[in-house]
């Protein structure tokens, strides 16, 4: 009876060990879906800034790499709401940063570089390097 016992708890603790841990990969497609409509949102509203004599070129480290510092640099002139793009930005930027952390997320090192400056043609924003 006592062997049973043991048999029994001993399958019991093999199959808890090795469950399929789905509800893990779930929750990365979750956050990277909310990641991915953010990060489309923050895009949309960068792409419809427009640059003229009236406005300014700017850019915004946007992303974060597991190793740290941002994944790209994103281009847009101050024809938007430049404090709601720029508040977006630090939102994403965070959460992807939480992201990386909680689902152990690597990524190459590589240092991204910003441009060394913009111009404007064809009222769209341009990097220089």
């Amino acid at each position: 009876m006592k062997n049973t016992f043991f048999a029994l708890l001993l399958i019991c603790l093999i199959f808890t060990a090795f469950k399929c841990d789905e509800d893990s990969s779930l929750l990365i497609e979750e956050d990277k879906k909310e990641l991915a409509a953010l990060k489309q949102t923050i895009e949309d509203l960068a792409s419809s800034s427009v640059c003229n004599e009236n406005t300014e070129c700017k850019y915004i480290a946007f992303g974060s790499k597991a190793c740290g510092g941002p994944k790209s640099y994103l281009l847009y002139s101050t024809s938007i709401d430049v404090e709601n793009l720029e508040m977006l930005v630090e939102e994403y930027n965070q959460k992807e940063t939480d992201f990386n952390t909680k689902h152990g997320i690597i990524s190459d090192c590589a240092l991204v570089m910003p441009p060394t400056g913009l111009s404007c043609e064809n009222n769209t924003c341009i990097p220089i390097y």
